[in-house]
């Protein structure tokens, strides 16, 4: 099912939660809606599925506007971030709570219960009540009962956002082998960004109830549209800089810039600098720390600004440093806004 939405907006109170978004999906798509808490996230899901109504603009599904039609009857399956599942049915009632709703034949639901079964990896706990599953399980049988009735889209808000870190690593993992295996189109929202990153198509960055920026994972993190994206997106040093003649400095750190000279934000992922010992060097470490597989470094540049890179545990450029090490520093990539100037009234 493709989506299309045309210029929505919805307000709630004094502003707008979602303003003025237009975006497409096409069939088949899995897609986040990523962004920091109150960017607007979960009410789009919510008009995109009908649980909410747009002050403004237009819904379009599979070629049709249906922001006249009831959640029932848009065909979407909706998973929500705590479940909501019904604690007084066992794991089958819950599956086929939907097919019931529709007046399904009964063989129907209980074959349909089956297949779900085998697929979400529940067999032999349709008995169960909710409250006697983790919470993996709870979550798998919430996306179970929202895919029973076959709908052409799936909804997630948060939906693993009640799990613990490996589990959540596991669902997501087992949520992109779904998707691959079930022609469905999907959009997930979340603000984990490596959730969004490891599974999805593409991304959606939204702010401020508008999207700021729509792409692939790799042209989001290498391509960043502004400077909140670039800043929002991975571990990255926000520095102050300054543009001279096609060269931005940060201190005595100079990168190629063909920008208008003058004051600048500059934004480098922490796996885009490289750190060697060298003397006299242009900083110093101030700091090293064992992170699992990897190896944080922080440093001071001379004129005092800090910045930090991240190595593999076994890089050659890890050998011989250690605090006030002198070290030469490089950066591989690096995108430069320019610092408007206040006009004082």
């Amino acid at each position: 099912m493709s989506i299309r939405l045309d210029r929505v907006s919805r307000s709630f109170g004094a502003g707008p939660v979602v303003d003025d978004v237009s975006l497409a999906v096409q069939a088949g798509e899995l897609v986040c809606l990523l962004g920091p808490s109150g960017g607007g996230k979960s009410t789009i899901l919510r008009i995109i599925a009908g649980l909410e109504r747009a002050d403004a603009g237009e819904v379009w599904l599979e070629g049709q506007r249906v922001d006249h039609l009831h959640a029932r009857d848009r065909d979407v399956g909706f998973v929500f971030q705590h479940y909501a599942l019904f604690r007084h049915l066992d794991v089958a009632g819950n599956i086929g709570f939907g097919l019931s709703v529709r007046r399904r034949p009964p063989d129907f639901i209980r074959a349909r219960v089956a297949e779900l079964l085998e697929l979400m990896g529940l067999g032999g706990l349709e008995r169960r009540f909710p409250a006697s599953l983790s919470g993996g399980q709870r979550q798998r049988v919430a996306l179970a009962r929202a895919l029973a009735p076959a709908p052409k889209l799936l909804l997630l808000d948060e939906p693993f956002s009640a799990v613990d870190a490996q589990v959540r690593q596991e669902l997501r993992q087992w949520l992109r082998r779904l998707h691959d295996d079930v022609p469905i189109t999907s959009i997930l929202v979340t603000h984990d960004q490596d959730e969004a990153f490891a599974i999805a198509d593409r991304v959606f960055i939204c702010r401020n109830g508008r999207i700021e920026q729509a792409g692939t994972p790799v042209e989001i993190l290498d391509e960043p549209a502004s400077e909140f994206v670039a800043q929002f997106i991975g571990d990255v040093n926000l520095l102050d800089g300054v543009v001279r003649d096609g060269t931005v400095w940060v201190g005595p750190l100079g990168m190629a810039w063909p920008a208008r000279d003058g004051a600048c934000r500059v934004v480098i992922r922490s796996y885009d600098l490289k750190f060697w010992c060298m003397n006299p060097g242009i900083a110093s470490v101030a700091r090293i720390l064992p992170m699992g597989d990897r190896v944080r470094v922080e440093a001071i540049l001379d004129g005092g600004q800090a910045l930090f890179a991240q190595f593999p545990r076994r890089s050659s450029l890890l050998l011989g440093l250690e605090k006030g090490t002198r070290i030469g520093v490089e950066v591989t990539h690096a995108r430069c806004w320019p610092i408007q100037a206040r006009v004082s009234t």
